[in-house]
C-alpha cells in the first residue's frame, strides 16, 4: 500500500508524525459523512468504513513536511481531497455498472443509482464546504480540479476523436481524471504549510507524474498480476472490454503474427472464459508489456527528476521511495 510502505522506510518521526495526521482525516471523513437523513449517512460511510489507501490524503501530509506540517489547515485539506476522491467513486461505480467496490457491494448495487449519484455530490458538497473554511484560494484551486476531472472522464466516456491517437487519447483521460487530484493533494500539502513557492510547484509536478505513474502500474498488474494484487481481479479491464495500457499498445502493433491478439483486444469484452484466458496469455507474452513499463519507469523518472530538486529533507526521501515503489510494484 502507498500510503504506508515508503513514509515508513523513509523516516520513523515522519512516519509517526503522518500516521497521527491520518487519524485526524478519519475523525474529519467520519463527521462529514454525518447528514439529516438516515440514509445519507449510511450510504455516506459505507465507502469511508470500507478503507482504502488513503494515498492522496498521506501525499497531502508529507508535502505539508516541506514547510510548517503543523499548519491546522493540513489535516481537513487532506480529508476535502480524500471526500472528492471518495465522491467520484460514487459516481464511476454507476457509470461503469460496477458492482464490487473495496472488496464489498458498491453503492449503487447495495441501493441504487440515484442514491449512489446523490451520496457522490453530498461528499463533494462536504470537501467544498471544508475548503471554504480554508481560503478562496482553496476553492479556486479545487474547482479547476474537479474541471479536470470531468473533462477526463467526458473524454473517456466518449473515446478518441476520429484521427486521434489512441494512445495520447488515453494519456490525456488518465493526467485529467486521475492525475490532478494527485497532483493537487501535493499541491496542497506544501501550501497550506507554507512552502516556497517554486518547492510548491515541484510537488506539484512530481505528484501528477506520479500521478501518471501509479495508474499505468495498475493497467500492468491488472494484466501481469497472479492475483489480485491489483485490487481487482487479474484481467478485468480485458473482461470489462477497457482499452488499458498494454492493451493500447499492443493494438498498435503492425506485426502480421498479432492478428489473433489484436482481434480478441478490439472486442467490446471479453466475457467469454475461454477467450479470456487466450488473450490474457498472449497479452502476458506481448512485447507492449515492456513497452507499457517503460512509460511507467519514464513518467516515475519525470517525477524523481523534480523532486530532486527539492529541499534535502526527510520528506524528499519519502517521495524518492514512492517513486521507486511505483516502479517496482510491477516488477
Amino acid at each position: 500500500m502507498i500510503s504506508t510502505i515508503p513514509v515508513e522506510l523513509a523516516d520513523s518521526d515522519l512516519a509517526a508524525d503522518i500516521g497521527g495526521g491520518l487519524v485526524g482525516v478519519e475523525k474529519v471523513l467520519a463527521e462529514a459523512a454525518n447528514a439529516e437523513e438516515p440514509l445519507l449517512t449510511e450510504a455516506s460511510r459505507h465507502l469511508i468504513d470500507a478503507g482504502g489507501k488513503r494515498f492522496r490524503a498521506t501525499l497531502v501530509l508529507l508535502a505539508s513536511h516541506f514547510g510548517d506540517s503543523r499548519d491546522p489547515r493540513i489535516v481537513p485539506a487532506a480529508a476535502a481531497i480524500e471526500l472528492t476522491h471518495l465522491a467520484t467513486l460514487y459516481h464511476d461505480d454507476v457509470m461503469d455498472e460496477a458492482s464490487i467496490r473495496r472488496g464489498q457491494e458498491s453503492a449503487n448495487s447495495r441501493w441504487d443509482n440515484t442514491i449512489a449519484i446523490l451520496t457522490g455530490d453530498f461528499l463533494f458538497a462536504r470537501a467544498s464546504s471544508i475548503l471554504a473554511e480554508l481560503g478562496t484560494e482553496a476553492i479556486r484551486i479545487q474547482a479547476e480540479t474537479f474541471a479536470q476531472l470531468v473533462s477526463g472522464q467526458v473524454a473517456e466516456t466518449l473515446g478518441p476523436r476520429p484521427g486521434q491517437d489512441p494512445l495520447a487519447h488515453y494519456l490525456n483521460v488518465v493526467e485529467n481524471k486521475t492525475a490532478s487530484l494527485i497532483a493537487t493533494a501535493g499541491r496542497f500539502g506544501a501550501l497550506f504549510a507554507g512552502a516556497p513557492a517554486d518547492v510548491v510547484a515541484r510537488i506539484r509536478a512530481a505528484s501528477h507524474a506520479l500521478g501518471v505513474a501509479f495508474q499505468l502500474s495498475d493497467d500492468i498488474l491488472d494484466v501481469a498480476a497472479e492475483s489480485a494484487q491489483s485490487g481487482k481481479e487479474p484481467g478485468t479491464d480485458l473482461r470489462e472490454g477497457v482499452r488499458s495500457l498494454p492493451v493500447l499498445h499492443a493494438l498498435a502493433s503492425p506485426a502480421p503474427g498479432d492478428n489473433r491478439l489484436r482481434e480478441l483486444l478490439s472486442r467490446d469484452g471479453l466475457t467469454d472464459e475461454s477467450l479470456h484466458a487466450e488473450a490474457l496469455q498472449l497479452l502476458r507474452a506481448h512485447p507492449a508489456m515492456e513497452t507499457a513499463h517503460a512509460d511507467v519507469r519514464r513518467w516515475a523518472g519525470i517525477a524523481r527528476a523534480e523532486v530532486a530538486g527539492l529541499p534535502d529533507v526527510p520528506a524528499r526521501r519519502a517521495f524518492e521511495l514512492m517513486c521507486d515503489f511505483v516502479m517496482e510494484r510491477t516488477s
